[in-house]
């Protein structure tokens, strides 16, 4: 969530990460008055009607003193390949960062499965319930086999 005039974009999971809905290319620079350094993008471009080109966001975010990444996933295609991809941008961009897709979900649900192994499922979801996101339906992805 973009706030007009205030330093509150998305909604934070940890000190390093924040979560968002599509993020237009214009609120680039408010994205890194913010205080982000990062961007990364989960969604696929043509997801639905008229939503910018992710060429169109790098663009912005990168004119705005951004690092970038692009890692388009589906909801009911998330692997732990893009769990580890999108584990591997975290180490590699300059935090904090914000992902964001549609939503929000999908880059919360990508961080999750990241986290999987690392912390204990029942902390894993609170977190996200406390950006506002369940994601109760990925609790057997989350406990480590």
């Amino acid at each position: 969530m973009i706030a007009e005039g205030a330093a509150m974009i998305g909604r934070k999971l940890t000190e390093g990460l924040s979560v968002a809905p599509q993020i237009p290319p214009e609120a680039m620079p408010q994205v890194a008055a913010a205080g982000f350094r990062a961007v990364i993008v989960n969604r696929p471009d043509g997801e639905e009607p008229g939503q910018p080109s992710t060429d169109v966001i790098e663009a912005a975010a990168r004119d705005a003193g951004l690092a970038f990444r692009r890692l388009p996933v589906t909801m009911p295609s998330l692997s732990a390949q893009d769990a580890a991809a999108f584990a591997a941008a975290l180490d590699d961009l300059p935090g904090p960062v914000l992902a964001y897709c549609r939503s929000g979900t999908r880059s919360t649900a990508l961080w999750a499965l990241s986290q999987a192994g690392r912390r204990p499922a029942d902390e894993i979801l609170a977190i996200a319930a406390g950006a506002g996101y369940d994601l109760s339906m990925l609790r057997p992805r989350l406990d480590p086999a």
